[in-house]
């Protein structure tokens, strides 16, 4: 089950998280090497960005210490700055005025700062801002002042998460000199996409319950202003403070458009690259680029097998004669992209690009054309001048396409989300959870409650005075537990948006029983929610905000809530509040799926294609 894990994959060690949108107060699940860390309560102060850099840096005096001599590479992917927007408090402070001068104004900044650093030439030009429905962004002048008070703090927090990342790599600079490491390390320093669209025109304070299509409101937004940032909230900003870190380019993560792909990268070696140090280079080059150089730098060559297996050949190009020479021409001449749709294919110093419309047709319509070497900002369409020019790219895009699997394309109907593996189908099947079982895996947790119903039976012992969690699925960012407090069963049902649910359910007697939670999914995104205490109905229904796509993020805890907390008043003052009595096994078994589960289309589709076999 972990082929593709870090360890699998050819590193020695590994620590970290293996997916994204983690809470970086009170990660969901942390893996060390092949193994789940669990952690019932993280210490007051704890901060992921921290706890990875320190393990960096231990990884690297283990290494000096007992191989000196032995080379290494070290991998570092900050969780930091991706979805959720988290940061600690006395960063955040540093930049709580930076931002109120809003978007408008600090991306009619950038450019001059960036021309002073050369970064972008002299007489780039600031793109206009997206005016249509999906990408448009309102001018700062226009928002409320609730807006803007709202809006400038998601920037903070933002910016704190980045002053984290500067000072994570300050550390491992100081542990590489500190070693003797520094001025023979090669470091390449980069970032993986534009800045993100993904808060929309209004952020969040709840990233899960925002994809699910229901956005908590700017008012709710500024009940929770000084909680952005915390452990409290999944927030992520507005697109428009995305707008501004993209400056000067076009759109947005997810785009062609240079705002979704052009990204800086730096690159040091003080001892290999002596005249080069502070010089910028302006060369097309591709991510991919990058194994090859640094294969190169070192002296090494690709291998061509691993465990007996042919490996296929690198696609990536040497940049070492671009890195030692400013004027060498650029090794790599053509670029296709393709992302949900929206395609791009670079070739010479042009581009073809589209901003896809979902569920609308594909076609050469969709082609924009720009010369980068004049425009790199992507402010000329010469599309309709130059129409001969759009239909050879267009075919360079086709024919790269075909080249690597790039089709069928995405058209934007959102299905592909909802395929899964055929090996998934086992994880709908019914499953019994035993007191210190670790935290079950979240993908494993979700096919049995997602837009279905479902019920969870409890075999507990309760001597009169024993309380705590009986079984908690989620977090912060949403979820739910069945607990014992004061001698009654309590659903606790917390929709990830600010507001949690405390219903008592009926009073536990002495002595063995079942305590069955049953959730149905009438349809409306909505759960009915009753408890049965004994064989008695406790209470019910309580109708609650149906959790999904992403949330729980959190998998399910038996007999105690582990890390980031579903109620988070009772972890101030119980902690992970782990059940003080015998707690037996708790067995869930999924149900109907909701009448109008998106699952329902895909079985349709199932059938309807097998007529076809």
């Amino acid at each position: 089950p972990y082929d593709a894990w870090p360890l699998q994959r050819g590193f020695d060690r590994f620590y970290g998280i293996l997916e994204a949108f983690t809470n970086l107060h009170q990660p969901h699940r942390l893996i060390e090497d092949n193994r789940v860390v669990t952690t019932d309560r993280y210490p007051d102060g704890y901060f992921l960005t921290d706890d990875l850099t320190d393990r960096a840096i231990s990884m690297i005096r283990e290494r000096q210490a007992s191989r000196p001599h032995q080379p290494f590479f070290l991998c570092f992917a900050h969780p930091a700055a991706h979805a959720t927007l988290l940061a600690k408090v006395d960063d955040i402070e540093r930049y709580r005025d930076t931002y109120t001068v809003g978007w408008d104004e600090i991306r009619r900044r950038r450019p001059a700062r960036q021309i002073e650093l050369g970064i972008i030439a002299a007489g780039t030009v600031l793109s206009a801002r997206e005016s249509n429905d999906l990408d448009g962004v309102k001018a700062w002048d226009d928002l409320t002042d609730t807006e803007r008070l709202v809006f400038a703090r998601y920037m903070a927090v933002y910016a704190a998460m980045v002053d984290e990342i500067d000072q994570s790599l300050g550390r491992l600079r100081d542990a590489l000199e500190e070693t003797g490491d520094w001025e023979n390390t090669i470091v390449v320093y980069l970032s993986d996409n534009g800045a993100s669209r993904e808060g929309e025109a209004t952020g969040t304070t709840n990233y899960f319950t925002h994809l699910a299509g229901s956005p908590d409101t700017v008012t709710l937004d500024a009940q929770r202003l000084d909680l952005i940032g915390s452990p409290q909230t999944m927030s992520h900003y507005p697109r428009g403070w995305a707008m501004a870190g993209n400056t000067p380019f076009r759109l947005f993560k997810r785009h062609t458009h240079a705002g979704g792909v052009q990204v800086p990268c730096i690159l040091s070696w003080p001892a290999g690259l002596v005249d080069q140090g502070g010089a910028i280079r302006t060369q097309y080059a591709h991510c991919i680029d990058i194994l090859p150089t640094v294969l190169e730098l070192a002296g090494l060559s690709a291998p061509t097998e691993l465990r007996g297996n042919e490996l296929l050949g690198m696609d990536g190009m040497s940049l070492l004669d671009v890195l030692r020479d400013g004027d060498a021409a650029a090794v790599r001449r053509e670029q296709y992209y393709e992302n949900e749709g929206h395609r791009g294919f670079y070739r010479d110093g042009w581009e073809v690009v589209s901003n896809r419309e979902p569920r609308t047709p594909f076609g050469d319509h969709e082609w924009e054309l720009y010369d980068l070497r004049s425009d790199p900002s992507e402010t000329i369409d010469l599309a309709a001048d130059e129409p001969e020019r759009v239909a050879d790219l267009s075919l360079g895009w086709h024919d790269a396409a075909v080249a690597n699997n790039v089709y069928p394309l995405d058209e934007g109907s959102g299905w592909r989300w909802l395929v899964r593996p055929p090996g998934d189908e086992v994880f709908q099947e019914p499953v019994t959870i035993w007191p210190g079982t670790p935290t079950l895996e979240r993908i494993r947790c979700g096919a049995l409650i997602w837009q279905r119903s479902f019920t969870v039976t409890i075999d507990v012992t309760f001597a009169g005075a024993d309380e705590g969690v009986l079984v908690a699925h989620g977090d912060q960012g949403g979820g739910y537990s069945v607990e014992i407090r004061d001698g009654r069963a309590v659903f606790v049902h917390n929709d990830g948006g600010g507001t949690t649910a405390v219903v008592e359910m009926g009073s536990v007697a002495v002595g063995r029983q079942q305590v069955v939670l049953d959730v149905q999914a009438p349809g409306g995104t909505v759960w009915a929610v009753s408890l049965l205490v004994g064989g008695e109905r406790g209470g019910g229904p309580f109708t609650c905000p149906m959790l999904w796509p992403m949330a729980p993020f959190s998998g399910i805890d038996v007999g105690i809530d582990r890390a980031s907390p579903v109620d988070w008043a009772r972890y101030e003052t119980h902690g992970a509040f782990p059940y003080s009595g015998i707690l037996h096994a708790v067995r869930y078994e999924p149900g109907e799926l909701a009448p109008d589960s998106p699952g329902r289309f895909v079985d349709f589709l199932r059938d309807w294609g097998a007529k076809f076999e």
